[in-house]
């Protein structure tokens, strides 16, 4: 599981919001919602703990994502 975390994590970290919320779908097999909230926990942990590789800004980020 540590190798797909990674995934995600440079998915989040680049800004490709839909590629991760897709990844978790694959990964969890869980719902639509469930990835968002997963990603969007995920997101949150990284942005603490590693904000410095973040490509862009949290609004950047979020610009033309809607849930």
């Amino acid at each position: 599981m540590s190798e797909e975390l990674d995934q995600l994590d440079r998915l989040i970290l680049s800004g490709q919001v839909l590629g991760a919320v897709r990844l978790v779908t694959e990964l969890f097999g869980c719902s639509l919602q469930e990835a968002i909230e997963f990603h969007y926990a995920r997101y949150t942990k990284l942005r603490e703990t590693r904000p410095d590789e973040f490509t862009t800004s949290p609004e950047e980020y979020w610009r033309g994502v809607y849930t």
